[in-house]
């Protein structure tokens, strides 16, 4: 048996946490599969490398040995990943989903610079995406960079580059259609139905966090395939109210777009790459997203947790 490059990767993150819990989750796998890497490239090189107890785990001599050494392998392998692809080749990139802004801003970047070629991805949340962006299977992601359902990847980069508000999305037969703004009373009395994220854990967690800070109900539905299914779901909504962005197009839907204030929601938007991704195109898309700040302004709305640095 031969040692692999996913054994090092694991051994390599176990041993930066030395908690088989946290690597875990670091790596996106269970821990009876990360214990199951760690003993494949154990027996590989014939030698233990962690001793653990009920409590500690901790690196053998054999593991002290080999971690300066794994490290500069995973990273050789990586690079030689990053090296092989062609410069020419689109960025592969994700943009969360048809009905987001991040696909509006990719293709005003590719229209503005013709350098710009995107091969696009929707994995439908961000979380879902961290295990490609850390493999470079992706070169870049979109979504909100908190609420994930680990810790936060330290070979990920990311920068603020959008806070694009929440408006209510109602049929033109709801009782709140006539309104021209709704405020967290109106909100709190119909409530909010919305698809299920699955998992995407970043927006769930930020529509329970709205959800919260404004005390209004929250009820998920079936997860949404696609635009057309979102706006089947708001349809059907006699009460409760839909959020959106209010970049989407009601015209001809069948639903009415209705900002809403006092505060006004934002839904901060990060692109995110892997630190070590070498291709130079993915530095022409950065350029051409600018970073924002969050905002300082009890008039707008944004997770407090999203102004914490990641852990």
């Amino acid at each position: 048996m031969d040692a692999d490059i996913e054994g090092m990767r694991a051994f390599v993150v176990t041993a930066d946490e030395l908690h088989f819990g946290r690597a875990a989750a670091r790596l996106f796998v269970t821990q009876q599969a990360l214990s199951k890497r760690i003993r494949r490239l154990e027996e590989a090189l014939a030698a233990p490398l962690f001793e653990r107890t009920t409590r500690t785990v901790e690196l053998t001599e054999a593991g002290r040995r080999l971690l300066p050494r794994a490290r500069e392998a995973v990273a050789a392998f990586d690079r030689a990943v990053g090296a092989v692809r062609a410069a020419d080749e689109p960025l592969r990139v994700d943009v969360y989903d048809e009905r987001f802004t991040p696909l509006r801003m990719v293709r005003r970047a590719s229209e503005r610079d013709p350098r710009v070629r995107i091969e696009l991805s929707m994995r439908q949340g961000l979380s879902v995406a961290l295990p490609a962006l850390r493999r470079q299977e992706l070169d870049a992601a979109f979504g909100r960079v908190h609420d994930t359902p680990a810790p936060w990847p330290a070979e990920l980069l990311h920068r603020l580059v959008r806070l694009e508000p929440l408006h209510a999305f109602v049929p033109h037969d709801h009782r709140l259609a006539d309104r021209d703004v709704l405020r967290p009373a109106d909100l709190r009395e119909a409530g909010i139905a919305m698809p299920d994220p699955a998992g995407a854990a970043e927006w769930r967690g930020y529509l329970k966090r709205l959800a919260g800070r404004l005390g209004v109900p929250l009820r998920f539905n079936a997860p949404a395939i696609g635009q057309r299914h979102l706006v089947e779901q708001f349809l059907a909504e006699k009460a409760a109210v839909g959020l959106g962005e209010r970049s989407i197009d009601a015209a001809g839907s069948g639903l009415r777009r209705i900002p809403i204030v006092e505060p006004e929601p934002l839904l901060p938007w990060s692109i995110v790459w892997h630190r070590r991704n070498p291709r130079p195109l993915l530095r022409v898309l950065l350029r051409h997203l600018r970073p924002v700040a969050l905002p300082d302004d009890p008039a707008v709305w944004v997770p407090e947790t999203d102004y914490q640095p990641l852990k």
